[in-house]
């Protein structure tokens, strides 16, 4: 038979299965991990923009705030900035070398300022400023590196990979669980031609869902940052960026899909494969060279544009296990990843060949 016949036979099993994949009970959670870095940062913008309204009724001009020196008086603040977003005061005596509270007291006082972009800590100490400090209400290369974090320890590592877990180990456990696994067998298609229309169908659902909540995700932590800034990020780096995400989403999708539905041919239990598979990825920046290309993660990490950010007191273990040692290019992991996919849903078309059905042990 050609080929066209055949593509033509996967196409109508991968359209059969996607209302399967999509909305079946087993599926709906796969949609709460895809939507949950997106949640986070929706939240995270609305928070920003309700705090942002609230201290912009007070906006001081950026020169005067920056002209209030240290050892100014709380009074000379005040005449020059005028009121203060926060004004709070304490005071606490003074303890004596035997620990007995002396006389006099130390009056401290609080001072928060808005310019329109940053907020203004002045601390004063008996009326003097003893210390002036500015946050960025919004710092949006800190929102990127936590992007960054969220997207390669959160929604790569486990999102996706449970995700895939719960769609790809379904398409044939499911269908034993439901007892409807011989229709398709009786089907006059190729059990090969079976396993590519399922794989099709969940790596569809799967790159839809995972793609369009990383974008989602990504568009959020955009939002809420200033216009300006945003049209910028937009014209230079942003498609780029998204693109990438996008990508690397999908192709942790394309590898897990492959090894998760491998796993449900081969085994019964999907716990087993689950804490394998978890396991090898973790431990895959301590393997030889070698060993680390049979992991999905080295190569979809590397597509990501931005590293994740990583703490340079944390242990030599966890920074080793936290990112692969000498990521390949983009072309080379695109490529790797599709070789390491073509390698398992080879040994996935021969397990399916040797498949029996008995649902009197599910």
């Amino acid at each position: 038979m050609s080929f066209s016949f055949r593509a033509r036979q996967i196409w109508i099993v991968a359209r059969l299965q996607l209302g399967r994949v999509f909305f079946s009970k087993r599926s709906f959670w796969v949609y709460l991990l895809a939507l949950f870095p997106s949640v986070i940062f929706i939240g995270h913008g609305i928070e920003a923009k309700i705090r942002r309204e609230r201290l912009g009724r007070r906006v001081v001009m950026p020169a005067a705030i920056e002209a209030v020196r240290e050892g100014d008086t709380d009074e000379q603040v005040l005449a020059r900035l005028g009121r203060p977003n926060a004004d709070n005061t304490s005071s606490r005596r003074r303890r004596g070398k035997g620990g007995e509270p002396q006389a006099n007291e130390i009056v401290r006082r609080y001072m928060q300022y808005f310019d329109g972009a940053r907020r203004w800590e002045l601390n004063f100490e008996a009326g003097i400023l003893q210390s002036k400090r500015s946050h960025q209400l919004l710092d949006f290369e800190g929102d990127r590196q936590v992007f960054a974090g969220v997207f390669q320890y959160f929604y790569l590592r486990l999102a996706i990979f449970f995700g895939c877990l719960g769609i790809f180990m379904n398409l044939f456990r499911g269908e034993m669980l439901d007892r409807t696994l011989h229709f398709w067998f009786l089907a006059p298609a190729r059990r090969e031609v079976l396993l590519a229309g399922k794989y099709a169908a969940g790596l569809i659902a799967a790159v839809l869902i995972f793609t369009g909540g990383a974008a989602l995700a990504f568009i959020a932590m955009v939002w809420p940052h200033d216009a300006a800034q945003a049209q910028a990020f937009w014209q230079t780096q942003g498609p780029s960026h998204l693109f990438w995400y996008s990508a690397a989403a999908a192709l942790g999708c394309v590898g897990y899909g492959s090894v998760f539905l491998a796993a449900g041919l081969l085994l019964r239990n999907p716990i087993i494969p689950a804490i394998t598979i978890l396991s090898w990825e973790s431990i895959n920046g301590i393997l030889p060279a070698v060993l680390q290309k049979l992991s999905v993660l080295y190569y979809v990490q590397s597509l990501c544009p931005v590293p994740a950010p990583l703490d340079e007191k944390a242990p030599l273990l966890i920074r080793l296990l936290s990112a692969p040692a000498e990521p390949p290019s983009a072309a080379l992991a695109v490529l790797g990843l599709l070789g390491v996919t073509a390698v398992v849903l080879l040994a996935a078309s021969r397990a399916v060949r040797r498949l029996e059905v008995s649902y009197s042990v599910d």
